[in-house]
């Protein structure tokens, strides 16, 4: 019997599930260091990683069971508790660093800002470290069996770098064979397999689904359009959000700080370490409020950092009234369908980090993605088509689903769920309904097992997707040399949105001249808006799009030429079995090749 495994790399956790041929998907334990004491097992991995100081455990702490010697580092439970009496040598949201387009990815930089931690460690590291946790954790639970073949999720937000950076960080970490799924998709599949025939009784031909994904750190979303043909109904993915930084983190920190103000009001002020201790708890107290609308309020209890031999607490406490204001009204506002959200805080100048959303109205966020899908949908007739024709397109200014399918931590509670769909429908002028039966915190990894295993046997309903954008390159202009004017840089299409894995596209009728010999730069560009734009198609301004990579290197001459030389070239697009896109040049006249990956790196 064949075995086939998910993996969850989430922003906040980590998570992997097996399935069997015939049985349903279960998630695994994961073994973890759960204190300075001792190890455990947890259905989550948290993704955290604590450098701890030369000398804080004399003995190298507890050991894992699959660890020899002393442990550099630590990741999981203990790493994320830990980290938040110590948050200069926490380890944290990597996996939002992995996508950050003006970050070095392969350099040492997290922890960000430590002036205390004497090696840091790549985002590429971190995901390595995290990836090869969960291998040698499956392994020691698993001795005769092997892991031969794993689905990784990631956002669907995530640009080809990222991707490609997630498969090298699962080969450098042992997986062997891999093959990415975004997040949305695999909660979806969890859903499907979740209901198995029941699943058409809550959709129809004609149906868009939204799934909206947040979770700790993150927001993401997709629309999903069901269609039909003699009775057989079809999926495919036709829109998918921008990335945001805007999750369940926010909201703590946006509580704990109400909750500070009330102490220094009463004469009570929170130092840094406390103010941190405060975020752990009001998590708690969140979750606990949000799950029971009833409770008026739960107690808080902060550390005191004092001289005496016993220390004492400070007491505070969440009230519903709190996480009604500041969760729900705040992060989930009733706005107009024009509404949009502030993109870029009024500061000329920001400190470097992470792009963090400028605006935590999650609404506001969801209309921007709802009225960009619009766009997108309007420029292209297959998609247009999909939706069930131009009529949807003229009920409002955004393209608004019948249903959706939550996931993430954060709709575990209902009054979150609600909120969403009580906005859907006040956008809609009718009632948005829910799809029934999800699992918000385990769902992904789930999904993706059921992925691996409709892969593997092709036994199943699949969503048709492809590429979650438009990708093109940049190409300097052959006009006439004018002084004081540079180049255009015009913008040429070499794989449209919903090119499919395993396929490739070669721009036809076209040669193009590639410089050899010396360092040249090659700017890649991407688009949500443009499903519309053919393979070969030349945009006179690449401004109008978003520049996703640039890479400087420098493409030998192939045999007979000399280093300067120009040289005519053809394009090819792929998109390989793995889901990565790939482009091609290739030269005729000698039948060499190169090869660029988006992870911008020359093969």
């Amino acid at each position: 019997m064949s075995n086939y495994f998910g993996i969850d790399l989430g922003t906040s956790n980590c998570a992997i599930a097996k399935a069997t041929d015939a049985g349903l998907p279960e998630i695994l334990p994961i073994t973890q260091v759960i204190n300075a004491s001792g190890i455990g097992e947890s259905q989550l991995l948290p993704s955290s990683l604590y450098i701890p100081a030369i000398g804080e455990f004399p003995e190298g702490g507890p050991q894992l069971p699959w660890q020899h010697g002393g442990t550099p580092s630590f990741l999981g439970t203990f790493a994320r508790d830990r980290g938040s009496l110590q948050p200069d040598r926490l380890i944290a949201s990597a996996k939002s660093w992995l996508c950050h387009p003006h970050a070095d990815r392969r350099g040492p930089i997290l922890p960000w800002g430590s002036t205390t931690v004497e090696t840091k460690l790549s985002p590429l590291e971190v995901s390595r470290h995290l990836l090869s946790h969960l291998l040698a954790n499956f392994h020691s639970l698993n001795p005769d069996t092997q892991l031969e073949h794993a689905v990784i999720t990631v956002p669907a937000s995530f640009d080809e770098a990222a991707r490609a950076l997630t498969l090298e960080a699962a080969t450098q970490a042992g997986l062997g064979e891999v093959t990415l799924l975004e997040e949305p998709q695999a909660a979806f599949y969890a859903w499907l397999e979740n209901q198995g025939t029941e699943w058409r009784k809550q959709v129809k031909s004609g149906d868009l689904l939204l799934v909206c994904d947040v979770g700790g750190g993150t927001a993401d979303f997709s629309l999903i359009a069901v269609t039909g043909k003699d009775g057989n109904l079809a999926l495919e993915r036709i829109a998918v959000g921008e990335h945001l930084l805007l999750g369940g983190d926010n909201m703590d920190l946006a509580l704990a700080h109400a909750v500070s103000e009330k102490l220094s009001t009463a004469g009570t002020n929170l130092d840094e370490w406390q103010f941190l201790a405060l975020v752990q708890a009001v998590r708690t107290g969140k979750e606990a409020l949000l799950l029971n609308p009833s409770l008026q309020e739960t107690p808080i209890s902060i550390p005191s950092r004092g001289r005496k031999l016993i220390a004492s607490t400070i007491s505070a406490a969440l009230s519903q009234v709190d996480v009604q204001q500041i969760v729900v009204d705040g992060f989930f506002p009733i706005v107009g369908p024009e509404e949009m959200p502030v993109l870029r805080r009024a500061g000329g100048l920001r400190e470097s980090g992470l792009p963090y959303a400028a605006d935590a109205a999650i609404s506001k966020h969801l209309a921007r993605f709802l009225s960009r899908a619009k766009a997108n949908a309007t420029s292209s007739p297959e998609l247009i088509e999909a939706i069930g024709g131009s009529e949807r397109l003229n009920r409002s200014p955004l393209l608004l689903p019948d249903a959706v399918l939550f996931n993430g931590g954060v709709f575990n509670a209902s009054a979150l769920r609600q909120r969403v769909l009580k906005q859907l429908s006040q956008w809609a002028g009718t009632q948005i309904r829910e799809l029934e039966g999800s699992h918000p915190d385990h769902a992904v990894a789930l999904g993706a097992c059921v992925y691996s295993r409709l892969r593997a046997t092709g036994d199943g309903l699949r969503i048709k997707s492809g590429t979650a954008r438009s990708y093109y390159i940049g190409m300097e202009s052959s006009g006439m040399a004018v002084p004081g004017r540079l180049p255009t840089t015009k913008a040429l299409c070499v794989a449209p949105q919903g090119m499919e894995e395993g396929s490739r596209t070669a721009v036809s009728g076209q040669e193009f001249f590639l410089y050899t010999g010396e360092s040249s730069e090659f700017r890649f560009f991407q688009s949500e808006v443009r499903a519309g734009d053919q393979v070969g198609q030349l945009l006179p301004n690449a401004n109008e799009l978003e520049e996703s990579a640039r890479l400087k290197i420098e493409i030998p001459p192939p045999a007979g030429h000399q280093a300067g030389e120009e040289i005519p070239v053809r394009l090819e697009a792929r998109v390989t079995e793995l889901g990565n896109l790939e482009l091609h040049f290739l030269h005729p006249a000698s039948n060499e090749s190169w090869k660029l990956e988006f992870n911008v790196r020359l093969q």
